[in-house]
């Protein structure tokens, strides 16, 4: 089995916050997800991510998961 290729999955978790005027910390709260889970998950280092996740996303940030996520072509 070839070694794991690092992801190419860009977060926009930061232009999404900004355009909407929350912090990460309010995003947190409202999503009910830890600071520090969701700064993981900014931060491009997360490895996965939950529909259930991914849906309470869309709905408190009033998006799309295209809006929070993209792949870099190789």
């Amino acid at each position: 089995m070839p070694p794991e290729e690092s992801h190419r999955v860009d977060v926009h978790l930061d232009k999404l916050l900004a355009d909407r005027g929350l912090t990460l910390t309010e995003l947190a709260d409202r999503v009910g997800l830890t600071l520090a889970n969701l700064s993981v998950l900014k931060n491009g280092r997360a490895k996965a991510i939950r529909f259930t996740t991914l849906t309470a996303l869309c709905q408190e940030l009033d998006c799309q998961p295209s809006d929070l996520l993209t792949v870099r072509r190789p």
